[in-house]
């Protein structure tokens, strides 16, 4: 897979590693993903929806042409951004 889309498949992984549903309730990842959709965090529902979009415009011709510019959600990348100020 193009190198677009591994931030988010990243972050969605580790989204879903530390949410309730693997942690508290003991399922795998992917059964929170396929099963519990609803239990997830609006983070890791918003990262799910990036991710798929980012995917999807991998095969989209007029995305390839133009660039696929898929970043994180705006809850995500504020997030992000504020981690890497206190780097700084």
């Amino acid at each position: 897979m193009s190198s677009s889309c591994k931030h988010l498949i990243s972050a969605f992984h580790e989204c879903i590693l530390y949410s309730d549903c693997v942690v508290k309730q003991g399922h795998l990842p992917s059964e929170c993903v396929r099963d519990h959709r609803d239990e997830l965090p609006e983070k890791c529902q918003a990262l799910r929806l990036a991710t798929f979009e980012c995917k999807r415009g991998m095969l989209d011709m007029r995305k390839r042409f133009r660039g696929n510019n898929v970043g994180l959600p705006p809850q995500a990348a504020g997030k992000q951004t504020a981690a890497q100020a206190s780097e700084s």
